[in-house]
């Protein structure tokens, strides 16, 4: 089998099996007849392809993988295709990136999490998986945040959360609520995790940080002013991944843009057009060790990565 049958081997798998859609919905897709299809999902079966899970190897092949390890110098990669519309592909991205974690720890390991929408998705799938005892350690404050994707009564996991808002209304009242012993406590969880996944916010009004209400439009047009191009853990960067200095970061609890730094096994899940910018920033820093994304999302960080390479004398 040559590789671009392989490809679409997989494609057809994912789309069918994890996605959901018809036969008919992935022909037209991906330019194959319905016969063409079924013989697919038939060498998917027969190879081992589906089985519950999806392989390293096969997944390893999809498209653009091995142009961001040795671009960006990740570790892994895994792109799932991208879905007929915005909602599916993020909860592709929520399932791949559920299933890359219990594939890689263990029962009763422990996992650092961090903040936002991709991630409520990502804890609702562990809450439901096969890794047993695994205990989940927040990064940021905002506990609400953490419990909106999890039904508890099919919840296997243990969350350990800051007890506190992620932003608050001034820089003295968050020196004073981190040195809390209830927040010290978790924070000192944190060194005891596995691994580290988080999410990467846009510039956008879709962003998490904005539509639950904790920054203003205006807050978001001054970042963008300021040259930012999306966040972090709630730290805002520029085009390069440093972070930007403003009132805002002197009074979230999070963990710090350096500490992330230091993490060996940080996960990084985030997909859509309005990130494009701010996952190229984050890899160019080099503050991930793995990405989980859509095959739309790669292609346009590819082409922005190179975009700015032009534009350098």
């Amino acid at each position: 089998m040559d590789d671009s049958t392989n490809i679409y081997m997989v494609k057809a798998a994912w789309y069918y099996y994890i996605v959901g859609y018809t036969q008919n919905d992935i022909a037209s897709m991906l330019g194959l007849s319905r016969a063409k299809v079924v013989r697919l999902l038939d060498e998917a079966r027969e190879q081992g392809v589906v089985q519950f899970t999806f392989r390293a190897s096969d997944t390893s092949r999809m498209g653009l993988e091995q142009e961001f390890i040795n671009r960006f110098g990740l570790d892994d990669i895994f792109i799932v295709p991208t879905s007929l519309d915005r909602a599916t592909t993020e909860d592709s991205i929520a399932r791949a990136t559920s299933m890359y974690i219990t594939s890689h720890l263990s029962d009763g390991a422990y996992l650092n999490m961090g903040y936002g929408a991709m991630m409520n998705r990502v804890l609702g799938y562990l809450s439901r998986g096969t890794c047993n005892n695994l205990s989940v350690i927040s990064l940021t404050g905002g506990v609400n945040f953490y419990l909106q994707d999890i039904p508890p009564s099919v919840m296997s996991i243990r969350l350990n959360l800051l007890p506190c808002p992620i932003l608050l209304s001034s820089k003295e009242l968050r020196d004073a609520m981190v040195q809390e012993p209830s927040i010290t406590s978790i924070a000192k969880m944190v060194g005891l995790a596995s691994m580290s996944v988080v999410g990467i916010g846009g510039i956008s009004d879709n962003a998490t940080i904005q539509k639950n209400g904790m920054l203003t439009k205006s807050d978001f047009e001054l970042l963008r002013m300021r040259g930012s191009v999306g966040d972090i853990l709630c730290h805002f960067i520029d085009i390069d991944g440093n972070p930007i200095a403003t009132d805002i970061e002197s009074r979230i609890v999070s963990t710090s843009l350096s500490a992330l730094e230091h993490m060996s096994n940080v996960v990084a899940a985030a997909g859509g057009d309005e990130k494009i910018r701010a996952i190229r920033a984050v890899l160019k820093h080099g503050y991930i060790n793995t990405l989980i994304t859509d095959e739309r999302t790669a292609q346009k960080v590819i082409e922005e990565d190179d975009r700015l390479k032009e534009m350098v004398p």
